[in-house]
């Protein structure tokens, strides 16, 4: 049986030397056997379809070669499609009224608890708003992740210690179910 995937690159491509052309990563992915294999934007979102592995063993995979391809380590997570619908249909903010930069997903490598953010001071950072979901938090940021005092707590190392966290905004939250749908 086959499954359609997404990989979410996290920190390629936002400056520095951890540069990923995404023509380069469609290649490396094919290599690797993975079928109908697209990218969507350069910020490391790539989706492929295959008959083997499950997520971590298939985000375990890829990691090894963009290591070895690039020369650099990178934490990514692979998710398939049924999970990407689940968490864009679950979200607990009114997606359909929100700019899309007001409203974002964290994904996660591994489940997290509450207990894990008990630090963040939620009423000092109101408007701004945090849900948590399977592997995945939820953040509504009125005025845009750059200016969220919210996100800048939540990236803290010691709140994402032990899993790997990557965000994206709403519009690749959606484009992400749309193209591992097809």
């Amino acid at each position: 049986m086959t499954t359609t995937y997404a990989a979410l690159l996290r920190g390629i491509n936002v400056g520095g030397s951890r540069k990923v052309p995404m023509a380069d990563l469609r290649t490396l992915l094919v290599g690797l056997g993975l079928d109908d294999v697209r990218t969507y934007l350069q910020s490391g979102q790539a989706v492929f379809s295959s008959g083997h592995g499950d997520e971590e063993s298939l985000a375990a995979e890829i990691a090894r070669a963009v290591e070895k391809h690039f020369g650099f380590a990178v934490d990514l997570i692979v998710r398939d499609h049924a999970y990407l619908r689940a968490i864009a249909d679950a979200c607990p903010f009114p997606a359909a009224d929100l700019e899309a930069k007001q409203l974002h997903v964290t994904y996660f490598s591994a489940p997290v608890t509450p207990d894990r953010f008990a630090e963040i001071d939620r009423e000092a950072c109101l408007p701004e708003e945090f849900r948590l979901a399977d592997r995945a938090l939820y953040l509504y940021a009125p005025n845009g992740l750059g200016r969220s005092k919210l996100a800048e707590q939540l990236s803290k190392p010691r709140i994402n210690k032990g899993v790997i966290a990557t965000t994206r905004n709403w519009n690749t939250v959606v484009k992400l179910v749309e193209m591992t749908g097809a």
